[in-house]
């Protein structure tokens, strides 16, 4: 499609897969589910919507070369760079300050490395839908239909009804609500108004950038004052000193909650962000009890009245009388909780932070 493009987002650390996933791999550079990984996964379900010369990436100096030799279809200049972590409203709105430079009729899906995504076609289906609503001067988000009522993601309140594309109802979107506590969340779910936020957006950078010179006119200043250097010799220097003074702060908080024409295109797309352990085991496949084996040959690992049980392992692993189990082994750590704490593996990189063990990070 003319004038269509996608952005990844691909720095991020995702700390609540420790000990496989690390500073120097995040979870997106690896194969968790299939062969590809997950950052290849988001770039190819994209295909035929978009060709490589229309997807565009955004990442840190540590990943960027190891994410170019993962897709090195994507054209060398379609890697955007970030001198260092700001947040997401900082990584979008220097990848859109460059791709309205490029194209100043461009419109953007601002989409995730390190989700996953089971029914392709529908998800770029819509795709093509949120590119038609997205053409009426609003950003759009989609919706993910909540199937249990979740503390672990932020909701979207549906507002009215605003029509159709595509075979697609788009409604206004009411509120952002950060993640909720179990009572509420219930609430949310039960009352069929609420879509989880998928965290990816749709939008003409004409319209993006209006709602960055609206609501945060100072990051706005800085990136009006960098697109002039875009594709000369001047662009590096100009980067990294306005870099410094942008605003760190999410691109929810920054133009999403208070943008002025917000929709919401509520999918199932069997969606994931394959944020846990536990979130992991749910899209795996797994045998008739229930257990997922990863990482060896599957006549490698051997469970015994083992039940709902997730392994990650190279090397030779036994399980016996188990249930409900997470067991983690890599070259230098191992991980071993119950699904239901999954979650709390975060709570584990942080010790480690503070205490120290930098080499296990």
């Amino acid at each position: 499609m003319q004038h269509y493009y996608a952005l990844i987002l691909a720095g991020g650390g995702g700390t609540r897969l420790w000990p496989m996933s690390r500073k120097a791999s995040p979870k997106q550079m690896l194969p968790l589910i299939e062969d590809d990984t997950l950052f290849q996964a988001s770039v190819r379900r994209l295909a035929p919507l978009f060709s490589p010369e229309q997807i565009y990436i955004v990442t840190g100096q540590d990943y960027v070369e190891a994410l170019r030799a993962q897709t090195p279809e994507i054209p060398k200049e379609n890697f955007i760079v970030e001198p260092s972590a700001r947040d997401n409203a900082a990584a979008a709105g220097l990848a859109i300050t460059v791709i309205q430079k490029r194209d100043p009729k461009a419109t953007i899906a601002m989409l995730t490395s390190d989700h996953h995504i089971a029914k392709k076609d529908h998800f770029r289906d819509v795709l093509t839908a949120a590119r038609h609503v997205a053409g009426n001067d609003y950003i759009v988000t989609l919706g993910i239909s909540p199937t249990y009522p979740s503390t672990g993601f932020g909701y979207i309140e549906q507002g009215e009804k605003l029509g159709n594309q595509v075979g697609f109802a788009y409604h206004k979107a009411e509120r952002f609500t950060e993640k909720p506590d179990p009572v509420r969340a219930t609430q949310f779910v039960a009352s069929g108004r609420y879509s989880w936020n998928s965290g990816m957006f749709i939008w003409k950078a004409s319209t993006a950038m209006r709602e960055f010179e609206r609501q945060q006119p100072a990051m706005f200043a800085l990136f009006h004052d960098l697109q002039s250097t875009v594709d000369t010799s001047q662009f590096d220097s100009k980067l990294k000193e306005v870099w410094e003074n942008l605003t760190k702060i999410s691109i929810d908080f920054a133009i999403m909650e208070g943008a002025e024409k917000m929709a919401v295109i509520p999918v199932d797309i069997g969606w994931s962000d394959v944020g846990t352990w536990d979130a992991l085991y749910d899209v795996i496949p797994q045998d008739r009890f229930g257990n997922c084996t990863h990482g060896a040959s599957p006549k490698e690992h051997v469970v015994l009245d083992t039940r709902n049980t997730l392994v990650f392992s190279d090397r030779m692993t036994v399980t016996i009388g188990i249930e409900d189990i997470v067991l983690i082994d890599t070259e230098d750590a191992i991980l071993i909780c119950h699904k239901d704490r999954a979650q709390d593996v975060k709570q584990v990189v942080q010790y480690l932070k503070d205490n120290g063990y930098e080499d296990y990070l």
